[in-house]
C-alpha cells in the first residue's frame, strides 16, 4: 500500500470529504514516486478543459512530459497558453488544442463528445474549475444559482466522460480542479466554501456510480480556512497528483477532495 493509500484510511477512507497531505517544495515524490517512474502514461489519452494564463499550465505540462496524448480546451487564448503550445507540441505524444469557449451544457456535451470520439475514447480527464462568485445581490438563491452555474461544466464533463469510458471498458480517471482568484475577498471565499460542499457531494455521487467499471472521481479544491500548511502547496502539486492517479495506481483513491492552495 502506497504512503497516500496509508494516509487517505487515516483520514477517513476513500469517501472522505478532505484529504489532508503533507507536502513541500512544491514536491510530492515521496507520496507519488518520483516524475520519471510513470512510464505507463506514455501513449494515455488526456482531456484538460479550462486551461487559462493562470491555470492548467504545469498540469499539461506534466503529461506532455510524460508523453501522453493531449486534448486541451483553453477558454481564452493569450501568450502564455499559445506559448504553452509551441512548448508541448514537440514533447507531447500527441496534442490538440481548442481555443474555444464552452459558454453553454450544450456546448460542453457536444465538445467531450467529440473528443472522445475523435481519440478513439480517453484515459483521464482534468476539469479546471474556477470558483469565482462574480455580481450578485448576496441573497441566498443569488448564491445557489451561482454554484449551479460554476459547477456545471465538471458535472457534465464528468458524466459525459464516465459514460464513454463504461461504454469502452476503460479504467479511467476523472479529476476536477477547483481554484481561487489570489486577491479573493471574505465573499469570495465564503462561496468557494458552499461550492466546495457541493462538489464533494457530486464527487462522491459520481465515484460511487463509477467504482465498479474500475473509474475512479476526485478534486481538488482551494483551502477556504484557515491555511492549514497541510494541503497541496500549489499548481505542481496538484499536477503531481494528476499524474499518479493517471496511472492507475491511486486507484482505491475516489471520492476525495484534496485541499490545495491553488490561486489565480
Amino acid at each position: 500500500m502506497s504512503r497516500i493509500e496509508q494516509a487517505a484510511r487515516l483520514t477517513g477512507g476513500p469517501y472522505g470529504v478532505v484529504l489532508m497531505l503533507m507536502s513541500s517544495n512544491a514536491s510530492l515524490e515521496r507520496f507519488f514516486g518520483a516524475a520519471d517512474s510513470y512510464p505507463e502514461l506514455a501513449g494515455k489519452r488526456v482531456l484538460i478543459t479550462g486551461i487559462s494564463a493562470s491555470h492548467g499550465i504545469d498540469i499539461a505540462r506534466a503529461f506532455a512530459e510524460h508523453r501522453a496524448r493531449l486534448i486541451l480546451q483553453i477558454e481564452t487564448p493569450s501568450a502564455e497558453t499559445d506559448t504553452l503550445g509551441e512548448v508541448l507540441a514537440p514533447v507531447a505524444t500527441d496534442l490538440e488544442i481548442h481555443n474555444q469557449s464552452l459558454a453553454t451544457g450544450e456546448d460542453m456535451v457536444a465538445f467531450a463528445r467529440r473528443v472522445m470520439a475523435t481519440f478513439g475514447g480517453i484515459d483521464a480527464v482534468v476539469v479546471l474549475v474556477p470558483l469565482a462568485l462574480g455580481p450578485t445581490d448576496g441573497s441566498v438563491s443569488a448564491i445557489e444559482r451561482r454554484i449551479s452555474e460554476v459547477l456545471l461544466a465538471p458535472c457534465l464533463m464528468s458524466r459525459v466522460a464516465i459514460n464513454r469510458m463504461k461504454m469502452l471498458g476503460t479504467c479511467g480517471v476523472v479529476l476536477h480542479v477547483a481554484t481561487l482568484p489570489k486577491d479573493a475577498s471574505a465573499e469570495d471565499l465564503a462561496f468557494a466554501a458552499a461550492a466546495k460542499a457541493t462538489l464533494a457531494t457530486m464527487v462522491r455521487s459520481d465515484a460511487t456510480s463509477a467504482a465498479v467499471d474500475g473509474i475512479t472521481v476526485n478534486a481538488v479544491a482551494p483551502e477556504t480556512g484557515r491555511a492549514s500548511g497541510h494541503g497541496l502547496a500549489g499548481e505542481a502539486d496538484v499536477a503531481a497528483l494528476a499524474l499518479f492517479l493517471a496511472t492507475g495506481r491511486g486507484s482505491t483513491l475516489t471520492g476525495q477532495v484534496f485541499e490545495a492552495d491553488c490561486r489565480a
